[in-house]
């Protein structure tokens, strides 16, 4: 199912935030001790897919079981998996994947319906964020995170949307993510194990003026600080991984059950 038009997939309005981006990018520079960027590689894809275990294995153990090995939706044409690397050795440090809902709904939409006010609109979802233990991990994190918003700039994105269980959703929280269903407690969501998450969206476009008023301690990270080292590549589709054979079948089966549900 086409949700939207493949032509709007890079508009103008994408290279107009780019442009912005890179001009309000001579305030100041800022070195990195890691790299983040897009996963193009089966060997790039395997180092995210360690890393994304690792993390799962520490806190759901069971879930985790399912997630050694790449998943069909990281081969998916309407997603890019990003991967935090050590510049020193290469270590993989940290790995996220964002998916919109440009060709079909989003992963969250397979266990609730999204409410009207995020309905026509166009979203991203993050999921399966790990990082390493290591002391430079909130960094880690904090840089995927913001990988992930340039992304929704270059997209025209209008909200990303999250799902975090406790404590993660706190993390949410700060970043000023509201809830998509306020009056609703955490939910079981199908794409990570039917373990109970908080749904919550956050707006793009007013993503720096909300910040600002709120004085938010990670402002001049985001906002008025270049960062070289977070390289998520030209506001375009992303390169499509080929999907392993042993998948093929999987993947065609679950497209047809969302088609019949």
């Amino acid at each position: 199912m086409e949700l939207f038009p493949a032509a709007v997939f890079n508009p103008p309005k994408a290279s107009r935030a780019r442009t912005a981006r890179e001009a309000a990018a001579g305030r100041a520079i800022e070195r990195l001790p890691f790299t983040v960027r897009r996963v193009e590689t089966e060997a790039d894809l395997l180092k995210a897919v360690r890393i994304r275990h690792a993390a799962y294995a520490r806190h759901v153990p069971d879930f985790a079981r399912t997630l050694a090995q790449p998943e069909a939706a990281d081969y998916d044409d309407d997603t890019i998996v990003l991967l935090a690397e050590s510049k020193l050795d290469g270590t993989a440090l940290g790995s996220t994947r964002i998916r919109t809902n440009l060709y079909r709904p989003l992963g969250v939409e397979e266990s609730v319906v999204l409410p009207d006010w995020l309905q026509g609109r166009r979203l991203v979802e993050a999921t399966r964020l790990g990082i390493d233990e290591g002391r430079v991990g909130r960094m880690v994190k904090v840089a995927l995170i913001k990988a992930c918003f340039m992304y929704c700039e270059d997209n025209a994105i209008d909200f990303s949307v999250a799902t975090g269980r406790p404590p993660v959703d706190r993390q949410y929280e700060q970043m000023m993510f509201v809830d998509v269903f306020p009056e609703q407690g955490p939910v079981p969501l199908r794409h990570v194990g039917n373990i109970p998450h908080r749904v919550m969206a956050f707006e793009i476009a007013t993503f720096e003026e909300r910040w600002t008023q709120a004085r938010h301690p990670l402002l001049n990270f985001f906002f008025n600080t270049h960062h070289p080292d977070i390289d998520i590549g030209p506001a375009a589709p992303p390169p499509v991984l080929a999907l392993p054979r042993h998948m093929v079948g999987n993947q065609a089966a679950e497209r047809c059950e969302m088609a019949v549900a």
